[in-house]
């Protein structure tokens, strides 16, 4: 009998602790196959970030470390890697848009990533085509740049390491509605050039389960619910406090502030 094929990505109960006292993601599991879009939307301060800074291997500069379960990328065990080695198994991070170096151009933030694959100017010219913005802003400082274009930026530095999974930290946050729009659309573009499975955090659960294949609701260091993204918009808990819709339509901030939702994750 043919062996089953494993999942690109397999998170299996997954702890993760700060500072040796606090518990920040607790039991998370959750698989990525290859060619998926999956999203994971909650909160700020849900455990969002923390998951895929665990997967990505930057744990350690944050005084967190695994304390049980484990990550899996093409069958190997990745926990207690390196950023470095794991960047190198083909997995890259697209961090919120204010990591990138300020004090550096545009172009230099870029010639400091390191291609896995190809040539350095090939890439940067790949790079350059998918954010034209980028190229006319090559000279600039990057902390210069608009909060869209250091997203621009930011995802060229991850795709320079020609990843296979590419995870993608709050695309959406702070940004103008146009702008994420086209970020989107040229996420998407990439995506189909390059083969690219995508994992992504969002707090913005409508751009997320716009695109995703896959969704998952964390809350407090958990995954409460999950399901295709046509599953999740039809729950209500999920509707009104991640869409802020109800029956009537769109509700307040204040409705939503004050809505304290039933715990009916799992009828």
């Amino acid at each position: 009998m043919e062996k089953k094929k494993e999942p690109l990505l397999v998170v299996n109960k997954l702890e993760v602790v700060y500072f040796h006292v606090s518990t920040a993601i607790q039991g998370v599991s959750f698989q990525v196959s290859e060619g998926q879009i999956f999203a994971i939307i909650g909160a700020n301060g849900a455990g969002k970030t923390t998951t895929l800074r665990t997967i990505s291997g930057f744990l350690g500069s944050d005084n967190a470390y695994i304390t049980d379960g484990e990550v899996r990328f093409m069958g190997e065990r990745l926990n207690d890697f390196s950023p470095y080695k794991i960047t190198s198994k083909g997995i890259a991070l697209v961090p919120e848009r204010n990591k990138v170096f300020e004090t550096l151009t545009t172009e230099e933030n870029l010639a400091i990533s390191v291609s896995r694959t190809g040539t350095q100017k090939e890439m940067e010219r790949k790079i350059y085509e998918y954010f034209p913005k980028l190229y006319e802003r090559r000279k600039h400082l990057a902390g210069l740049l608009s909060g869209g274009e250091r997203q621009m930026l930011a995802m060229g530095q991850a795709l320079l390491c020609s990843p296979k999974l590419l995870l993608v930290d709050e695309l959406s946050l702070g940004l103008a509605p146009l702008i994420v729009t086209h970020l989107i659309q040229t996420l998407m573009k990439m995506k189909q050039d390059l083969g690219l499975t995508l994992l992504m955090v969002e707090q913005n659960a409508a751009v997320a389960l716009r695109i995703a294949d896959y969704a998952a609701v964390m809350e407090n260091g958990r995954i409460v619910f999950d399901g295709t993204p046509q599953k999740l918009m039809g729950h209500q808990d999920v509707r009104e406090f991640y869409l802020g819709l109800h029956e009537s339509g769109e509700k307040s901030y204040r409705d939503i502030k004050q809505y304290r939702r039933s715990r009916r994750w799992w009828g």
